[in-house]
């Protein structure tokens, strides 16, 4: 295993940290992972897409805020790799949010492709897509 996905493979924990985080209506922990130059890219599941740094990171914090706590998020890494300063995962991410102003949680389902590169020596994000996982899964 190069040097780049063993420690990509560790910052992935981090990575998944923020994720339950910003479900619990938290957006600081994943900032802190979001690139700061771009480019940089959000498709987001509703659709449409964003792109420049602080256009993502305004995003993500505005976002956040929909989210309550008591949520849950786990990550279903299908694939995974980095060399040479860009790594990326495949796979599901698999939420039980509470949003505001709601009693019962809403479950997410999602498809996720993330790609990161290194800033400053450490991994950022540069550009996630994240679609509603149809109701029957399966490969196609």
């Amino acid at each position: 295993m190069n040097r780049d996905l063993q420690d990509f493979k560790a910052f992935m924990q981090q990575r998944e940290a923020a994720a339950r985080a910003y479900v619990n209506g938290d957006a600081s922990p994943l900032g802190h992972l979001v690139a700061h130059h771009s480019p940089v890219t959000f498709f987001p599941p509703r659709g449409g897409y964003t792109e420049g740094a602080e256009e993502v990171a305004a995003i993500y914090t505005r976002d956040a805020t929909s989210f309550a706590s008591g949520s849950s998020s786990t990550f279903e890494i299908l694939h995974i790799y980095a060399s040479e300063g860009i790594g990326y995962w495949v796979g599901f991410q698999r939420a039980t949010a509470y949003l505001q102003g709601q009693s019962a949680p809403v479950p997410f389902n999602l498809q996720v492709t993330e790609i990161f590169r290194r800033e400053d020596n450490t991994w950022k994000l540069i550009h996630r897509h994240a679609d509603s996982l149809a109701s029957t899964e399966g490969k196609s």
